[in-house]
């Protein structure tokens, strides 16, 4: 039977992995993966292939759902500038607060998504924006303060999230309130506060028809449109007051064309950081154009380089406090600090200028967080390539270099697989593994660093570096091993595998040089030099005795023990003598020469050695042992420098 004739099952028995990455190239739902493995089982394949098949859909689902992870997050950040980008060009706050909601209503997949503001003139809270509403009551609701889950969030200033509305006794029901939510169908529902500084504004909620539980990713996404969502109501309310002080006032012309300027300098930093945020502008050009536009010096500091108490009063207060002579401005996101913009030099701004600080912190916040997700991502990738090729789960040429070129690497060039290990152990699991994240972070830095790849394994890190010209896997492994050691606080033993070439062409060389790195590490540990670095090429022919049995120690007791004790003892030079009378091609005339000896003295301290070796010790077999013992003892001694 030709293989055209062949069941579209057989047919596919070259490759179980091959139907699953159509899937995933056509972007196929889950429930698609299910139909090869039946298939299969149908046709009646072997019970091999159908296991085959099972493994390579679980491989295949947890890539599309890694996949989907990324898109999502991508997304996600993208909204996030969208968003932001609305906001530096405020014209109409219904239309950004309604793009606030369509965005957070379609990234956390929910059936509605609405917006409720506080009204301080009547005491409650009433629907601002609704997003897939279908009821005219809840669309219509006004509630009353401390009523409902958004009372509660109000109340507290924290999100709050229930899976089923009408079960959960945490918050206060009223008629109203339910008959509006019941008229919508709504069973789950998230919601998060609306605030400027520390008074809640409003609340964002998310909600959808049937039982659901938000996962933290997404209260903490909803959490930012709702800050986005502050920010655009408190611009506009600032806008707002500026356009009524100004009608009320009826200041005279030059102080209402002073007033536009203040105005239109702060539309114009809102353009400059929208502009920044799109053409991917990092930190210092925020500080930069602050700088230019305040008239002054902007910053940017870490958290410990801040003043503490200007900064505790900025970040509570949400924002800027004057200090000394100058301003600070807290950068920080959600409940973490991640520094501060501080302006020098300018002890007076109005509030246009106040807030154009704190927009521009807000703004250096998104970057940071957005710096930080691409530096994750790219580590995941590196390490993900490096897995593939020591595991050789992809083989084609073409394919592995695109993979490394996005990464600014060059698998053509020469490079050392590395094995790094972390000397001390922590005192408990949760030490240990904290010791072992650090360890993964500063590895992951030195490899986008030197245009490398970096993978966690084995209880360690494996590291893939080029190997520049004039350069040695001895001294890269002893500057990876200072540089790793220096990132974590720790000792790092490093061990080095011989220089490789033209990797995308031969993938699999990577697995056997890592476990060549490996051996290499376990040496150094072995001999009593961990937080060094050494290469194969400093062990010369003991490689082989290394890979086998490892206990060096008692090797070398068994074999010259005798006379290292006897040396130790009395003080004499029995081992050295060794050394010289087997370097010397075992003659006695020429060990004197090398000794600046008598050779009557070699003869006795030859004899006294036989007395403690035995007499076979100059066999051939002996000898080797007792070669290979004396190298050990100088290697654990001192070892290579």
């Amino acid at each position: 039977m030709s293989r055209d004739h062949l069941p579209s099952a057989e047919r596919s028995a070259d490759s179980a992995e091959a139907p699953f990455l159509e899937l995933l190239a056509k972007g196929a739902s889950a429930d698609a993966y299910e139909r090869p493995v039946l298939l299969a089982r149908a046709e009646g394949l072997s019970e091999e292939r159908v296991a085959a098949l099972e493994q390579a859909k679980e491989l295949a689902l947890r890539v599309r759902t890694e996949i989907e992870g990324r898109r999502r997050r991508e997304a996600e950040l993208s909204a996030l500038f969208e968003t932001a980008h609305d906001l530096a060009g405020l014209r109409d706050l219904d239309a950004v607060l309604r793009a606030i909601v369509q965005r957070a209503r379609s990234l956390l997949g929910t059936d509605i998504a609405y917006l409720s503001l506080n009204d301080a003139s009547r005491g409650d809270t009433y629907m601002r924006v609704t997003e897939g509403s279908v009821a005219a009551r809840f669309q219509q609701l006004r509630l009353g303060m401390g009523e409902g889950l958004g009372g509660l969030v109000a109340q507290t200033a924290r999100p709050y999230v229930t899976d089923d509305y009408f079960k959960d006794e945490r918050f206060q029901h009223t008629r109203t309130i339910d008959a509006g939510v019941q008229d919508e169908g709504l069973v789950a529902i998230l919601g998060v506060p609306l605030m400027i500084g520390p008074q809640v504004i409003g609340v964002l909620f998310a909600a959808d028809r049937r039982a659901r539980v938000f996962e933290r990713e997404q209260i903490a996404l909803l959490g930012s449109f709702a800050a986005l969502a502050a920010a655009a109501i408190d611009t506009a309310n600032a806008l707002t007051d500026t356009r009524s002080a100004l009608d009320r006032l009826g200041r005279a012309n030059e102080i209402i064309q002073d007033r536009s300027a203040v105005i239109e300098r702060a539309s114009d930093i809102h353009d400059r950081l929208a502009e920044l945020v799109l053409r991917g502008g990092g930190v210092q050009d925020v500080a930069a154009a602050v700088s230019e536009v305040l008239d002054g010096t902007v910053e940017f500091a870490d958290p410990g380089d801040t003043p503490p108490l200007a900064m505790e009063a900025a970040r509570t207060g949400g924002h800027a406090v004057r200090h000394g002579d100058g301003w600070v401005a807290a950068v920080a996101a959600g409940g973490e600090l991640l520094g501060a913009l501080v302006l020098r030099g300018h002890p007076r701004l109005d509030p246009v200028d106040q807030r154009t600080l704190e927009r521009a912190a807000m703004v250096t916040s998104l970057l940071l967080l957005a710096r930080r997700s691409a530096s994750e991502a790219e580590q995941r990738v590196r390490g993900e390539l490096l897995d593939d090729l020591l595991d050789a789960r992809d083989r084609d040429p073409g394919l592995l270099r695109e993979r490394a070129a996005r990464l600014r690497a060059d698998l053509d060039g020469r490079h050392v697989v590395l094995a790094a290990r972390l000397d001390a152990v922590g005192a408990d699991a949760g030490q240990e593994a904290g010791a072992r994240r650090r360890l993964w972070s500063a590895a992951s830095h030195l490899a986008a660093t030197r245009q490398g790849l970096a993978a966690a394994r084995d209880g360690g890190t494996v590291l893939l570096l080029p190997l520049g010209p004039g350069d040695t896997a001895t001294a890269l492994a002893r500057r990876t091993a200072k540089d790793l050691g220096t990132a974590v606080q720790e000792p790092v033993t490093v061990g080095a595998s011989a220089p490789l070439d033209r990797l995308a062409a031969h993938p699999e060389a990577v697995a056997a040089a890592y476990t060549e790195g490996q051996r290499c590490l376990e040496a150094l540990c072995l001999l009593g030099r961990a937080g060094d670095g050494a290469a194969a090429e400093d062990f010369g022919f003991l490689g082989l005795l290394l890979a086998g049995d490892r206990d060096i120690s008692g090797f070398v007791g068994r074999t010259i023990g005798p006379v290292v004790a006897y040396d130790e003892r009395r003080g004499t030079d029995l081992l050295v003598t060794l050394d010289a009378y087997f370097a010397s091609g075992m003659s006695p005339a020429r060990t004197k020469d090398a000794l600046h000896v008598h050779v009557n003295t070699v003869a006795q301290r030859l004899e006294r050695v036989g007395r403690l070796l035995g007499d076979d010790w100059q066999s051939p077999a002996r000898t080797l042992e007792i070669q290979l013992a004396l190298r050990l003892h100088r290697l654990s001694s001192d070892g290579p420098r």
